[in-house]
Protein backbone atom coordinates (compact mmCIF):
# COMPACT_ATOMS: atom_id res chain seq x y z
CA UNK A 1 0.00 0.00 0.00
CA UNK A 2 1.48 3.43 -0.55
CA UNK A 3 1.69 5.85 1.95
CA UNK A 4 2.03 9.78 1.79
CA UNK A 5 4.80 11.20 2.67
CA UNK A 6 4.08 15.28 3.81
CA UNK A 7 2.79 17.45 5.74
CA UNK A 8 1.03 20.53 5.06
CA UNK A 9 2.31 21.92 8.64
CA UNK A 10 5.13 21.55 11.21
CA UNK A 11 3.96 18.68 13.56
CA UNK A 12 6.09 18.50 16.45
CA UNK A 13 7.96 21.26 15.75
CA UNK A 14 8.09 24.92 16.12
CA UNK A 15 9.20 27.61 13.84
CA UNK A 16 12.83 27.89 15.83
CA UNK A 17 12.84 24.14 15.02
CA UNK A 18 12.15 24.30 11.30
CA UNK A 19 14.34 27.25 10.92
CA UNK A 20 17.08 25.67 12.54
CA UNK A 21 16.70 22.22 10.58
CA UNK A 22 16.61 24.10 7.51
CA UNK A 23 19.79 26.18 8.22
CA UNK A 24 21.24 22.93 8.96
CA UNK A 25 20.79 21.44 5.96
CA UNK A 26 21.62 24.13 4.03
CA UNK A 27 24.89 24.33 5.53
CA UNK A 28 25.46 20.72 5.06
CA UNK A 29 24.37 20.95 0.89
CA UNK A 30 26.68 23.94 0.51
CA UNK A 31 29.75 22.25 1.95
CA UNK A 32 30.60 20.54 -0.87
CA UNK A 33 29.80 19.93 -4.45
CA UNK A 34 26.90 17.40 -4.38
CA UNK A 35 23.90 18.09 -6.39
CA UNK A 36 21.14 19.89 -4.80
CA UNK A 37 17.34 18.60 -5.66
CA UNK A 38 14.13 20.77 -5.31
CA UNK A 39 11.28 19.62 -3.59
CA UNK A 40 8.09 19.20 -5.05
CA UNK A 41 6.21 22.54 -4.84
CA UNK A 42 3.97 23.23 -2.41
CA UNK A 43 5.05 20.22 -0.04
CA UNK A 44 6.44 20.12 3.05
CA UNK A 45 8.37 17.08 3.44
CA UNK A 46 9.11 14.38 6.32
CA UNK A 47 12.94 13.68 6.94
CA UNK A 48 12.61 10.04 8.73
CA UNK A 49 15.96 7.91 10.67
CA UNK A 50 15.60 5.38 8.19
CA UNK A 51 13.54 4.45 4.21
CA UNK A 52 9.96 4.19 5.68
CA UNK A 53 6.79 6.13 7.02
CA UNK A 54 7.82 3.57 10.35
CA UNK A 55 11.44 6.06 11.02
CA UNK A 56 10.55 8.57 13.36
CA UNK A 57 10.41 12.22 12.03
CA UNK A 58 13.85 14.13 12.31
CA UNK A 59 12.12 17.65 11.47
CA UNK A 60 10.01 18.50 8.25
CA UNK A 61 11.48 20.27 5.17
CA UNK A 62 10.18 24.08 4.31
CA UNK A 63 9.08 24.75 1.03
CA UNK A 64 11.12 25.29 -1.71
CA UNK A 65 13.74 23.56 0.19
CA UNK A 66 16.47 22.00 -2.37
CA UNK A 67 18.22 19.16 -0.62
CA UNK A 68 21.64 16.72 -2.18
CA UNK A 69 21.85 13.68 -2.18
CA UNK A 70 24.50 11.56 -1.00
CA UNK A 71 23.28 8.21 -1.74
CA UNK A 72 19.62 6.11 -1.98
CA UNK A 73 18.34 2.83 -0.55
CA UNK A 74 15.11 0.86 -1.45
CA UNK A 75 12.62 0.60 1.37
CA UNK A 76 9.21 1.31 1.66
CA UNK A 77 6.85 2.21 -1.48
CA UNK A 78 5.49 5.56 -1.37
CA UNK A 79 3.20 7.59 -3.79
CA UNK A 80 4.14 11.48 -4.18
CA UNK A 81 3.78 14.15 -6.90
CA UNK A 82 6.56 12.22 -8.79
CA UNK A 83 4.83 9.26 -8.73
CA UNK A 84 5.09 6.01 -6.80
CA UNK A 85 8.38 5.03 -5.64
CA UNK A 86 10.47 2.75 -2.92
CA UNK A 87 13.36 4.93 -3.19
CA UNK A 88 14.61 7.03 -0.44
CA UNK A 89 16.91 9.72 -0.73
CA UNK A 90 20.06 9.81 1.92
CA UNK A 91 20.32 13.60 2.94
CA UNK A 92 22.87 13.31 5.93
CA UNK A 93 23.69 11.10 8.26
CA UNK A 94 20.86 9.20 9.12
CA UNK A 95 18.59 11.36 7.69
CA UNK A 96 16.04 9.86 4.56
CA UNK A 97 13.08 11.66 2.25
CA UNK A 98 10.80 9.61 0.32
CA UNK A 99 12.08 10.35 -3.52
CA UNK A 100 8.56 10.55 -4.97
CA UNK A 101 8.66 13.82 -3.50
CA UNK A 102 11.87 14.64 -4.89
CA UNK A 103 12.19 16.05 -8.42
CA UNK A 104 15.61 14.18 -9.40
CA UNK A 105 14.71 13.94 -12.96
CA UNK A 106 14.63 9.87 -13.08
CA UNK A 107 12.27 7.33 -11.85
CA UNK A 108 15.17 5.56 -10.82
CA UNK A 109 18.60 5.81 -8.83
CA UNK A 110 20.25 9.27 -9.87
CA UNK A 111 22.97 8.36 -6.53
CA UNK A 112 25.14 5.30 -5.34
CA UNK A 113 23.21 3.00 -2.99
CA UNK A 114 23.61 3.45 0.47
CA UNK A 115 25.53 0.69 2.36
Amino acid sequence: MAMDEHTDTATDATTDTATDASEDVAALAGSDDVTRYPVAPGYRVNVRTGPGTKYGIVRTLPYGMKIPVYCQKPGERVTGPYGTSNIWDNIANGQFVADAYVHTGSDGYIAPRCD
